[in-house]
């Protein structure tokens, strides 16, 4: 069950590829990875080195991978932080040249521009290339609150408008949006996937701290991929991947962290404890 994994990665830490492709490799679902930057750590750190990947080097990665022979053995493409707009093209083309090999394959795309709060840290040709490039060839949409509402220019205020927000990015092309770090009362976290037919809720308790880890939503994409591709419904997916996410956070505040510690509570990834609360929205 190979996941072709295009993201981020830094040398220290635990974000982009760094969490997607672990999280996938221990649900025991083989990660190819593509970096689209190489950095020293997260930039939240108020400074980093490296740089982003050529785009060119992103499509010769691709056509080796097409050269071998193994294109028509991959089960989904993970498209998630772009260094540069101009990655963007060979993101796309390579979605397309998995679908042509195995048709059925999962496209998903994590459309990652910003944060509730902070707002956009990327440069807007970034996320245009996002929003024009990626979202309409994905099968699955994974924005945070923020994101949703770059993405569809609609207020995402309340469970309502999110909802309301995530059925209009279906009509842009994809037939799956799960919206994470929706506002709510303080005291939960809640995520929110919807279909045409559907929608579903899924609500955590809120872990405060005194300097956020990065890395979270980077994880929880991963997972549910990995839960998809191993044939997992969309709202079993959201709710396995939120417990184990929220099982990770919780190691890494016990354990005072600024990083993820995803190593030390790796186990909790598979096997989760029940900690979510799932609330069926729409039953289609």
């Amino acid at each position: 069950m190979p996941v072709l994994s295009i993201h981020s990665h830094v040398v220290y830490g635990h974000v982009g590829n760094d969490a997607a492709a672990f999280g996938l490799r221990r649900l025991g679902v083989e990660a190819w990875q593509i970096d689209t930057v190489r950095l020293s750590n997260h930039p939240g750190h108020g400074a980093c080195t490296g740089g982003a990947t050529e785009a060119g080097e992103i499509a010769a990665l691709t056509d080796g991978l097409a050269d071998l022979g193994v294109l028509d053995g991959c089960d989904a493409v993970l498209a998630g932080y772009l260094g540069t707009a101009a990655q963007a093209e060979p993101i796309a083309a390579a979605v397309q040249r998995v679908r042509a090999a195995r048709p059925g394959a999962l496209a998903v795309v994590d459309p990652i521009m910003g944060d509730p709060g902070p707002g956009r840290y990327v440069a807007d040709t970034v996320a245009d290339a996002v929003a024009e490039r990626l979202v309409p060839r994905a099968d699955l949409v994974t924005p945070n609150g923020f994101e949703l509402g770059e993405l569809t220019g609609l207020p995402v205020g309340s469970r309502a408008e999110a909802l309301t927000a995530a059925r209009a990015l279906l009509a842009c092309g994809p037939r799956m949006v799960l919206a994470t770090s929706l506002p709510t009362d303080g005291d939960s976290v809640e995520m929110l996937a919807a279909t045409a037919d559907a929608a579903w809720a899924v609500r955590v308790p809120h872990l405060r701290f005194a300097v956020a880890p990065n890395g979270a939503g980077d994880l929880l994409a991963g997972l549910v991929t990995g839960w998809l591709v191993r044939g997992a419904a969309l709202a079993d997916a959201l709710l396995a991947a939120a417990d184990a996410v929220h099982e990770v956070l919780l190691a890494t505040r016990d354990a005072g962290r600024r990083e993820l510690t995803l190593v030390q509570a790796q186990d909790a990834l598979a096997a989760p404890r029940r900690n979510a609360e799932r609330i069926v929205l729409d039953k289609g």
